[in-house]
C-alpha cells in the first residue's frame, strides 16, 4: 500500500500498450505530465479516461498551477521523455561543472571501423 506523502516518478511506459503501474495507483494520485497529448498515448495514464485530470509540469514550474499541496498527497510524474529536455539538462550540468574536478570530457561519438560491429569499438578502446 502506498502511504501518505508519496511521490512517484513513472518513467518506464514509453509506447502504446506498455504500462508498469496498476491503474488504482493512478486513480489515487495527483498526476503531473510533460505533454498530455503524448502521455495519454505512451505514458502510464493511457489506462485512464481521456478526460482524467492531469497537470502539466511547466504550469507548476511557472507558478500557474500548484504542485504538492500537503504532506499526505500522493503525486505522480508520468514522464515519457523528450530529447530536448535531456539535452537541456545535460547542457546545464556541463556548464555548472566545467572547470571543476567533476568535469571530464568524453568522446561519445560512435565511429566504428565496421558499422555492423559496434563491439569492435569497445575492444579498441584504451583503458
Amino acid at each position: 500500500m502506498i502511504g501518505p506523502g508519496v511521490h512517484i516518478n513513472a518513467i518506464g511506459g514509453d509506447c502504446p500498450g506498455k504500462t508498469e503501474l496498476h491503474r488504482d495507483i493512478l486513480l489515487r494520485s495527483d498526476i503531473f505530465v510533460e505533454y498530455p497529448e503524448q502521455t495519454r498515448i505512451e505514458g502510464e495514464i493511457q489506462a485512464l479516461a481521456p478526460e482524467h485530470p492531469v497537470t502539466e509540469i511547466w504550469q507548476v514550474m511557472t507558478g500557474q498551477a500548484e504542485g504538492r499541496r500537503d504532506n499526505r498527497q500522493i503525486t505522480l510524474f508520468d514522464s515519457v521523455g523528450f530529447a530536448i529536455e535531456d539535452f537541456s539538462a545535460l547542457r546545464f550540468i556541463k556548464q555548472a561543472i566545467e572547470g571543476t574536478d567533476f568535469f571530464e570530457p568524453l568522446d561519445m561519438l560512435a565511429d566504428p571501423d565496421d558499422p555492423r560491429d559496434l563491439f569492435g569499438m569497445v575492444q579498441r578502446a584504451k583503458p
